[in-house]
């Protein structure tokens, strides 16, 4: 604490004024996104934006947090918690219940049994991949990746073979679950998923103090004095079950913690994995809310969210792809 007091400010300022912007570019857009065409209609439309703006925000945060501490971990600002399969296991999931009880069935109509059976499925995966990986002294996080990269093609294979069963009535409600709605979000939902993401952080806390030096490599952080089996099992577990939790309240948003993971990474110029973090979290929050004010204003709903933040990502993993092979 007393080196960092003896930094000049102005050694620390370029830290932390891009995280300023970013506070105050994110409140602006949710300033915009609450008020715009909501003249005299404000006790009806506040309270309804305000739900979507809580589970833009939540969602924003979480996927920002999360895939900067999955990157810390591998060691690499290519991959992002998307490759474990847990956004294809959420379509699986929806396509099973779809095709196995119908979509009248309370496990499919009633949201909030819905987020709680995708929440737990998706739970009980991650536990799954913990047991088999990372129990004991075992820490194959790149055998555990590789495993997770097969099951998410098992789950999108089996899924899109429930879709061409079901009754093509119901394959417009598998549909509209494909991607991330924030329409479908309720008080009731949004509470739950809050308190759960805050649960999950809280019990990373004594893990996340110890990022900066996982992100070394095994060999420096075990140099170091770290438990770097404990550190890391702990911090995927927070990882996948952050995912779940985000995934489950509004659907699968493939690309956008690789996209503002490395907006974070070009505008911070620092090691330490909390301003990181903060950047991230702030970035996702405006991706989300500014995409929702350009989808709804400007493009009048002509194309859903997640297929703009996705073409962004491909377009950004395609340049991080090449800028490496240029590298080598």
């Amino acid at each position: 604490m007393q080196a960092e007091a003896a930094v000049p400010a102005s050694v620390r300022r370029p830290v932390v004024l891009p995280i300023v912007g970013l506070a105050i570019a994110a409140a602006v857009l949710i300033a915009l996104f609450m008020v715009i065409n909501a003249a005299g209609l404000w006790g009806y439309v506040l309270p309804r934006r305000a739900v979507r703006v809580g589970a833009m925000a939540l969602s924003g945060i979480v996927i920002g947090v999360s895939t900067v501490i999955f990157q810390s971990i591998t060691a690499n600002r290519i991959l992002t918690p998307g490759v474990m399969g847990l956004d294809r296991l959420y379509v699986l999931i929806q396509s099973a219940l779809i095709y196995v009880l119908g979509s009248a069935h309370p496990w499919v109509s009633n949201l909030r049994t819905n987020f709680v059976l995708c929440t737990a499925a998706m739970a009980l995966f991650a536990v799954a991949l913990h047991r088999l990986f990372l129990d004991g002294k075992r820490t194959n996080i790149y055998v555990m990746l590789l495993i997770g990269v097969v099951a998410g093609t098992l789950f999108d294979s089996v899924a899109s073979f429930l879709v061409v069963l079901i009754d093509p009535n119901e394959f417009l409600i598998i549909q509209s679950r494909m991607f991330a709605s924030f329409n479908r979000v309720t008080v009731g939902l949004l509470w739950p998923a809050a308190l759960m993401s805050l649960a999950v952080l809280a019990w990373a806390a004594p893990a996340l103090r110890y990022l900066d030096v996982l992100a070394l490599g095994r060999d420096h952080a075990v140099s170091l004095g770290v438990d770097y089996p404990r550190a890391v099992r702990r911090l995927l577990i927070a990882v996948f079950l952050l995912v779940a939790v985000s995934t489950a309240l509004v659907g699968p948003i493939t690309f956008l913690g690789l996209i503002v993971s490395n907006l974070a990474y070009e505008l911070l110029d620092t090691y330490r994995r909390g301003p990181l973090m903060a950047a991230s979290a702030l970035g996702g929050v405006i991706a989300l809310v500014g995409g929702q004010l350009v989808l709804e204003h400007l493009l009048v709903f002509s194309v859903p969210l997640p297929v703009l933040i996705n073409f962004a990502g491909g377009m950004l993993f395609m340049y991080l792809l090449l800028k490496e092979r240029s590298a080598w």
